[in-house]
């Protein structure tokens, strides 16, 4: 193992790059890349020194004297999230710590992770409308509203995603969501069903929520992490902002006031 780190110090920054942007690419905070890159990195006794920026990681490794031996950068085009990705990690560079892994198998364990599947795209549909449903009744909704927030998350999270596939931005793609959703909700308030309605219309949007890139944002600005912090503090208020016009479109198309 001494004789690979003294003489692959190359392969191991740009192998500890390749797990830097996944993370951010996945959602992780500065923080958890920082300290998931430091991890691998002490495992062959190097000191790496990471710079995090919105949509890029630069990653200088030191040796034991303090010299840098690599030095690097790379970039990603967007950021989503992807939970299988930062725990697979996470228990990868454990497993690096604990058995002392070769560079070859941390490679072939972050190709596996990525070829992992996601769940069948219905399941995600039908637990999400689910999810909806139950913040509805959280809310104070009844029966009838949990089934018109089913059918219009259903709705609203298929538009998004058949949108996602078309490659249109992502907050396009959001307000096409909430629109579609609220349309849906909407639909039977517009049509004077005799029940009350309010809770369905206002969590049929919830699943947009960008929650994440929030709870992102306030851990990079309490870690010291300003710009990073506020990059995606814009970007979740970018999503919130297109929630906000698709239930307004709704509003106007069916001329609801109050």
């Amino acid at each position: 193992m001494e004789q690979e780190t003294t003489t692959q110090p190359k392969e191991l920054g740009a192998l500890l790059l390749e797990i830097g942007v996944s993370l951010l690419a996945s959602g992780a905070s500065c923080s958890r890349i920082r300290i998931t890159v430091a991890r691998f990195a002490s495992a062959y006794s190097f000191a790496p020194h990471t710079t995090i920026g919105p949509k890029s990681v630069t990653i200088t490794l030191n040796d034991e004297d303090g010299l840098a031996i690599f030095s690097g950068s790379r970039s990603i085009p967007a950021q989503g999230v992807d939970f299988k990705i930062i725990s697979g990690i996470s228990r990868l560079s454990w497993n690096v710590v604990e058995k002392k892994l070769s560079l070859h198998q941390i490679s072939y364990e972050l190709d596996r992770l990525r070829s992992v599947k996601y769940y069948p795209r219905l399941v995600t549909l039908l637990f999400v409308s689910i999810a909806g449903a139950a913040f509805c009744f959280t809310f104070g909704g009844n029966i009838p509203e949990m089934v018109i927030t089913f059918g219009a998350t259903f709705c609203g999270l298929f538009a998004r995603q058949e949108m996602a596939k078309q490659k249109f931005n992502p907050y396009i793609c959001t307000y096409a969501g909430a629109l579609v959703a609220s349309l849906f909700a909407g639909a039977f308030i517009k049509a004077g069903v005799n029940l009350r309605l309010e809770h369905a219309f206002a969590t049929s949007v919830l699943f947009l929520i960008p929650g994440v890139p929030l709870i992102n944002s306030f851990t990079d600005l309490i870690d010291g992490n300003t710009m990073n912090g506020m990059v995606r503090g814009v970007n979740a208020l970018l999503f919130a902002l297109a929630i906000a016009f698709g239930l307004l479109t709704t509003l106007l198309v069916y001329n609801m006031n109050g």
